[in-house]
């Protein structure tokens, strides 16, 4: 069986589908965070300074930790980006 059969297969259950969709959330911020700092040139030290905050933040940030909605907002700010929270 692929993977992708297997997790097709556990969605439907409704509390494995909630918990799926929430960590693909977090994996999807995390990645967002890591392609704009990149596509800024900075590294995680560097943005970290610009957002008044740490590299570990960053870094937690960029694994797929949770973060508030003020941390992102202040780090979208040092990347001169604009939040942008959808509901789809």
């Amino acid at each position: 069986m692929k993977i992708s059969q297997l997790i097709a297969e556990k969605r439907r259950d409704p509390e494995f589908n909630q918990m799926y969709e929430a960590e693909d959330e977090k994996l999807q911020m995390a990645v967002a965070l890591y392609k704009a700092r990149e596509n800024a040139g900075l590294t995680q030290a560097e943005l970290a300074e610009r957002a008044q905050t740490t590299q570990a933040t960053i870094a937690k940030i960029e694994r797929g930790d949770n973060v508030s909605f003020e941390k992102l907002s202040s780090i979208a700010h040092a990347l001169g980006k604009k939040l942008v929270v959808s509901f789809d």
